[in-house]
């Protein structure tokens, strides 16, 4: 297995559990793309997924 992938199965291993999980939090950050308004997500959700999303661009860039 090449490096860079053990390194992506590792990030999503610490940060979210499984693939399932991490693809859960990606879908609801498109979803949020198309509903982003006040009071429409919270505070929370919405840094879930972007933490998902500066992750996987991390991982992307090494």
């Amino acid at each position: 297995m090449s490096q860079k992938k053990e390194k992506l199965q590792e990030f999503i291993k610490e940060g979210y559990g499984t693939p399932a999980q991490l693809a859960d939090i990606l879908d609801l950050g498109v979803v949020m793309l198309f509903y982003l308004e006040e009071d429409t997500f919270s505070r929370r959700e919405v840094q879930s997924v972007v933490e998902a999303l500066k992750g996987i661009e991390g991982w992307l860039r090494d």
